[in-house]
């Protein structure tokens, strides 16, 4: 017996909007040759201005682009950023951008698309956003506003490209770089923010100490004068940098910022955000045995090189 019309109706209904999703946005989407072998994809975010990611860029000169008519234009690097995986280039062609959702349309189980354009045309796959979460910091100490995990197919050229729903419009830029496990999605505020500073000073101001550390467990004594259960002692100072001039030492155990308990790398890198920078900090120690605080004023951490 032959299906109801009506679902068969629907389905087809289904198949020709998400069709025309593809070529909607696909207007908007470029293959980017920074790397060897297969390009990566690229978004044009605003006029002038495309969005990838930053571990597909290779090199940083000779930059091309194949356009969605099948031309090619020259890009120039305007900046990137490693620890969110997001670099924009900047190119002089007649390229729409793309048209954007909000992140609050991103829900899990919503029915979506990964475009890419690892060549002169396009590709995509269908699947569905698997779990959101909140904020969180990548590998790097990157900041990302909320967590996007998707289940799909990743093919060729999927970082850089956008992640997009059923009605053509944009949630984010896919990625890779950021999971060897999983493909995420860096949403909209992430890209804006990120690609924003970019575009004005070629890369993201973050605070850094000068310093690297290890979590360590500390002892019922230390404990006892105020301590948590770990700290984080203190295994490589950076000569010149504002740990070392704040008097900090090798063997130091860090126990707080501004009367904040730390106990992972990961809680110093949270601290260290753009809005740090200039300011003298409280670093809670142990020393010898003994709490003490030390003032310390943030740096800038140096712009990142590279992938």
């Amino acid at each position: 017996m032959n299906p109801p019309a009506p679902a068969a109706g629907t389905l087809a209904g289904l198949s020709n909007d998400l069709a025309e999703a593809v070529a909607r946005v696909s207007r908007s989407v470029v293959a980017i040759h920074a790397r060897r072998r297969i390009p990566s994809s690229g978004v044009l975010w605003n006029p002038g201005t495309v969005v990838t990611a930053s571990h597909t860029i290779t090199r940083e000169e000779n930059i091309s682009v194949t356009l969605p008519g099948g031309g090619t234009s020259p890009a120039t690097l305007a900046g990137r950023d490693p620890a969110t995986d997001i670099a924009v280039l900047r190119i002089e062609a007649d390229v729409p951008p793309v048209e954007r959702s909000e992140d609050a349309n991103l829900r899990v189980g919503r029915l979506v698309l990964a475009v890419a354009r690892p060549g002169p045309d396009v590709t995509a796959s269908l699947g569905i956003v698997s779990a959101i979460g909140g904020e969180w910091r990548t590998w790097q100490g990157g900041r990302v506003e909320r967590f996007v995990r998707l289940d799909l197919s990743v093919y060729d050229g999927f970082s850089g490209g956008p992640l997009v729903e059923a009605g053509g419009r944009v949630l984010g830029m896919n990625t890779s770089g950021l999971s060897r496990a999983v493909a995420l999605t860096l949403p909209i505020t992430t890209v804006d923010r990120v690609a924003g500073e970019l575009v004005k000073k070629g890369h993201v101001t973050r605070g850094y100490l000068g310093l690297a550390v290890q979590p360590v467990r500390l002892p019922a004594e230390m404990r006892r004068q105020g301590a948590g259960a770990i700290g984080l002692v203190i295994i490589n100072l950076e000569a010149g940098g504002p740990a070392e001039r704040a008097g900090l030492l090798l063997g130091d155990i860090i126990t707080g910022l501004e009367g904040r308990a730390v106990a992972d790398p990961s809680d110093l890198v949270a601290f260290l955000g753009s809005e740090s920078v200039g300011k003298q900090v409280s670093v809670d120690i142990m020393r010898a045995g003994k709490a003490k605080s030390v003032p310390a004023s943030v740096g800038e951490r140096p712009p990142r090189k590279g992938r």
